[in-house]
């Protein structure tokens, strides 16, 4: 009960949002959370991590939550989730708190609102190229791996067994920062049709252009395509979503 009253609380942030180190958050949390999963039935590796795979989880964290705006993503959820002390429960998030955080907030004006929106669309897809490397890099490390498990012959006699157990949690840690792309994508796509209701602006038409524009890296996580030569150029076969002010039929009626 003490180990879950202390986990009751977001992970620490520093500058530009990265983590900051904490005993609690990096070792006490985790210990707890590994024994969990194990008793849940989860896999649970004791490899140390490899530099690949830290740098995946620094850069995927970043997608995880929000810091640079109130709780919104269930930060303290998240915390639970990644330390393992619980099991997903991101499935359960709902689009609408990012938009009852901006109604909520006061602005000068309605197109500070969308303003906020757009840059906060910015600032992730600046971030994306380098998250999706980091990502194609671990899954390139996994391949090794099981290349080198069924090629060497003094490997430990927990080898085969270990190595599959941190492909599970990479492949879970991927998995998780799918769902939580497509999350944000849905809080910001909801987050514009309600404003676009409540208060019409032009400032709406750069958040709709910034969505298309994240949308490519959406769809290209889902079809687990990390990898690709150039992150910019991945066209859905389905195409895009139809632009909001296209599909305008008269005012005030809005609809996708």
């Amino acid at each position: 009960m003490i180990a879950f009253d202390l986990a009751a609380c977001a992970r620490p942030v520093g500058d530009f949002g990265r983590a900051r180190p904490s005993v609690l958050h990096d070792d006490i949390m985790p210990e707890i959370g590994d024994g969990l999963a194990s008793a849940r039935g989860e896999p649970v590796s004791d490899f140390n991590l490899t530099d690949q795979e830290r740098e995946m989880h620094n850069r995927v964290w970043r997608f995880l939550v929000a810091p640079h705006t109130r709780d919104w993503f269930y930060d303290t959820a998240v915390e639970l989730q990644r330390t393992r002390i619980s099991g997903a429960t991101d499935t359960q998030f709902s689009a609408d708190r990012y938009y009852h955080d901006l109604r909520t907030t006061e602005y000068a004006s309605s197109a500070v609102r969308y303003r906020t929106v757009a840059n906060d669309i910015t600032l992730d897809i600046a971030t994306l190229p380098a998250t999706f490397q980091s990502i194609c890099a671990v899954i390139e490390i996994d391949r090794q791996r099981a290349i080198a498990v069924a090629n060497v012959t003094l490997a430990a006699p927990d080898a085969r067994a270990e190595v599959a157990a941190r492909k599970w949690e990479n492949d879970q840690r991927i998995a998780w920062f799918t769902r939580a792309l497509d999350y944000r994508f849905d809080s910001y796509s909801t987050a514009l049709e309600r404003l676009l209701v409540e208060t019409p602006d032009p400032e709406a038409r750069t958040v709709d252009t910034l969505l298309a524009q994240m949308e490519i890296f959406v769809r290209r996580a889902q079809a687990g395509d990390f990898c690709a030569v150039n992150p910019g150029g991945f066209v859905s076969k389905d195409g895009g979503v139809p632009s909001r002010y296209a599909t305008m039929v008269s005012e005030p009626d809005i609809r996708k």
